[in-house]
């Protein structure tokens, strides 16, 4: 199934290709909730807190892998809405070994910067062995991330959704069963929860490889398109870098509020694991709504329709911005037992801190959902460079503000310095696309 943005009803075929994207991340997201109901349920809050701030470390490592996939489908896009096949299979050729040496070289290193990493991270003593324990497993899987991502993403830059979201079914379902029965079952504890992942990773990465060569003939390379094109690679890599880098700023920006968060104790980490998993699900469909846009983007800019581009921005951002309200209020008023999936009840001290947590995000779910929509709006039109400058907006205020108030405030600062980053990034995006969208008129 395949999808072609330039022509149709603008609101119909965005919805109707982002389903089974944010189908796709809700499954993703429901095995991130079902590990952490295990591991916190049955292996306890340092576990808990352990793999928290491990899972923080693996999305900074993973968003490297992402941005450099989804930076070249937006050039796969382009090609494809300019009707250029041979040079898309060419591109796909050219990206593939990029990324594959990428990955390579972070597979490698994640091993060798760990002992580093668990110190910048403040992981607390009691949390060392089960930190370590984890991502020594969880690296593995960097190989199979990385096909799953850019087979995913080639496909979904011929307007392809659905076939992912089948693969991701699959894994997901394998995950869970998997780590029921490693953690349940054998007892291995934080171990069987990596493998568990890892291995459904490779489940996933091998057969989207395998069902886009054989099944999808396409977009299969032949002799010819195997061969460096220079000037294919250079803009491959400068779509894909740059959207690395903004993908990566942000996580590691995650990443430094997360040893900020692991300074005030254990509890504190534990509240911030669970109400990280309950958070990303809740917005995790308006970022998959946005992907799905930035396909939409990237296709009418090759096919030169502005006009439909701005138009679609608009139409984007009202179901966008209805959904993220509608998730406000839900999360806001049912934090409390939303948390109790992953913390006990008893612990009272965890939960109160976090139900602040949720609260405090629930109430700006909206601008989250804007600056979304805003990266992949710049990210679609070959302009991730402004994507970064809003990424370092969002995220170096969060930092200043975190690292310079809540040692002394306390830890609410933290919380509120998300949507203030959030909200005054949107207000820098919206300003600079619509700049663009007049001198697109005025030139028209």
């Amino acid at each position: 199934m395949q999808c072609d943005f330039t022509r149709g009803p603008i609101r119909r075929s965005l919805i109707l290709f982002s389903l089974p994207l944010i189908a796709g991340n809700l499954l993703g997201q429901l095995y991130n909730i079902v590990d952490t109901w295990i591991v916190g349920r049955f292996l306890g809050n340092i576990a808990l807190a352990a793999v928290g701030s491990a899972f923080s470390l693996m999305i900074l490592l993973n968003s490297l892998l992402l941005g450099l996939c989804m930076g070249s489908s937006v050039v796969f896009s382009q090609l494809w809405g300019e009707d250029k096949k041979d040079q898309m299979k060419t591109a796909q050729v050219n990206a593939f070994f990029l990324i594959a040496a990428v990955s390579a070289v972070l597979l490698t290193l994640s091993y060798l910067a760990l002992p580093g990493i668990t110190k910048l991270m403040r992981i607390p003593e009691k949390a060392v062995e089960n930190f370590t324990d984890y991502l020594q497993i969880i690296f593995l899987g960097i190989p199979f991330t990385f096909l799953t991502h850019f087979y995913s993403a080639e496909l979904r830059s011929v307007g392809n959704s659905l076939t992912p979201l089948v693969y991701l079914l699959f894994s997901t379902a394998a995950n869970i069963i998997l780590d029921l029965l490693f953690v349940l079952r054998f007892h291995w504890g934080v171990a069987g929860a990596a493998w568990a992942t890892v291995i459904s990773q490779g489940f996933s990465g091998l057969g989207l490889a395998l069902d886009t060569f054989f099944r999808a003939p396409q977009l299969r390379p032949q002799r010819i398109h195997l061969h460096v094109d220079g000037k294919l690679l250079s803009r491959i890599t400068s779509v894909s870098v740059l959207t690395s880098v903004q993908q990566s700023i942000m996580n590691f920006g995650i990443l430094m509020v997360q040893s900020l968060v692991n300074s005030f104790g254990i509890a504190t980490m534990a509240a911030f694991a669970a109400g990280v998993k309950i958070d990303a699900f809740a917005y995790s469909p308006a970022q998959d709504f946005a992907n799905g846009f930035a396909t939409f983007v990237a296709q009418n800019a090759g096919a030169g329709q502005e006009d439909r581009v701005r138009k679609g921005f608009r139409q984007a951002s009202e179901l966008s911005l209805s959904f993220c309200l509608l998730v406000s209020i839900l999360v806001f008023f049912f934090a409390r037992p939303l948390l109790t999936l992953f913390i006990d009840p008893s612990e009272v001290d965890v939960l109160e801190i976090g139900v602040g947590y949720l609260r405090m995000e629930g109430l700006f779910y909206a601008g989250i959902g804007m600056l979304f929509l805003l990266y992949a709006t710049y990210r679609g039109l070959e302009r991730a460079g402004m994507s970064i400058v809003l990424t370092v907006i969002s995220l170096g205020l969060r930092v200043l503000i975190s690292y310079a108030m809540a040692p002394r405030l306390g830890v609410w600062v933290i919380w509120l310095s998300i949507p203030v980053g959030w909200i005054i990034a949107d207000a820098v995006g919206l300003i600079g696309l619509k700049v663009r969208f007049q001198k697109q008129k005025i030139s028209s």
